[in-house]
């Protein structure tokens, strides 16, 4: 059916979505329309309600039901609801329901998939006005999207000193290792080497740095030397990303470098770097590790385990070629 025979106004008036006490009647009364209308109508009524609608759980499932078909007739809609807040805001009174059909509406949009979507999600992100939790929704949005425009924009905000959410930082960070442009390598290495302000108090960022580093093909001493010295972060979880970047680096340094996070105080991180090399070096690291008297006793242990469980794995195979 074209667009100019569906009855828009009719059809709002007869599912009542507009000022209505009973939303489920509402949702039950669209739900219905599928009986009448194709899937191609469909979509364009439920586009035209959701510019109308003043009711949060018409809106949440009129959102559900456009990321079903992810039309791109649905995009102009989404994104005039997403940058006019004040718009939006007279039709939803309550800001945390607000705040949630937003946030939405950026999950909408990353799944389309669509490069239309960029500008309007950096242009939240970058609004010094706009709710953080939105703002991380945008920046997780333009991760899953993966579009390159979105890399320098999204470097800015974590190089940007005066964003005061390290949160917001943290979801830039994540996108661009999404989105995987060597580009953003000097930012992210930047965070490693910091020593001051917000990034000492939270050492997560210093987390989605190294997972970022980890999707990226880097290059160079810098970023190499700061993946070395998060070895020594006082943060249990850094010093393991930091063993996983090295173990992917391809660098020749990488298994001296790692064979010294054998003696770390703490048994975690022990047991990824015994991981590690046995991923690099293979069977023979293990029996190193176990012969050596001076390996700590969190590393033998390690290898030890890690090489029975290859023996059960061997075993299971052999049992199954049997078979």
């Amino acid at each position: 059916m074209e667009e100019n025979n569906i009855p828009f106004e009719s059809l709002v008036n007869e599912c009542n979505i507009v000022n209505t006490q009973h939303p489920k009647d509402a949702i039950n009364n669209i739900v219905a329309l599928s009986a009448d209308y194709d899937n191609d109508s469909l979509i364009l009524i439920y586009n035209y309600f959701f510019d109308k609608s003043d009711s949060y759980e018409i809106l949440m499932f009129l959102l559900q039901k456009i990321d079903k078909y992810r039309s791109k007739s649905s995009i102009p809609v989404l994104i005039d609801s997403l940058i006019m807040k004040e718009k939006l805001s007279q039709r939803i009174k309550d800001t945390d329901n607000l705040t949630r059909i937003r946030i939405n509406i950026t999950k909408v949009l990353a799944n389309t998939k669509d490069s239309q979507c960029v500008y309007p999600l950096l242009y939240c992100l970058n609004s010094k006005d706009e709710n953080y939790k939105v703002k991380l929704s945008c920046a997780e949005a333009l991760g899953k999207i993966g579009d390159k425009y979105a890399v320098l924009p999204l470097m800015n905000i974590v190089e940007d000193e005066e964003e005061s959410s390290v949160y917001v930082k943290e979801s830039a960070v994540s996108a661009l290792g999404m989105i995987g442009d060597s580009k953003a390598v000097d930012s992210l290495v930047s965070i490693l080497e910091s020593k001051k302000g917000l990034l000492d108090k939270f050492t997560f960022l210093k987390e989605r740095a190294l997972e970022a580093l980890n999707k990226l093909n880097f290059k160079g001493d810098r970023a190499f030397n700061a993946v070395v010295k998060s070895l020594r972060d006082e943060s249990v979880r850094v010093r393991i990303n930091a063993i996983e970047v090295l173990m992917n680096s391809e660098d020749d340094r990488a298994p001296k470098l790692i064979k010294e996070m054998l003696y770390d105080s703490n048994r975690e991180v022990v047991q990824n770097a015994v991981t590690a090399l046995y991923n690099l070096l293979g069977d023979s690291i293990l029996e190193e590790i176990i012969n050596d008297e001076n390996s700590p006793d969190y590393a033998k242990e390690e290898a030890i385990n890690l090489k029975q469980d290859l023996a059960f794995e061997d075993e299971g195979i052999e049992e199954n070629d049997k078979e």
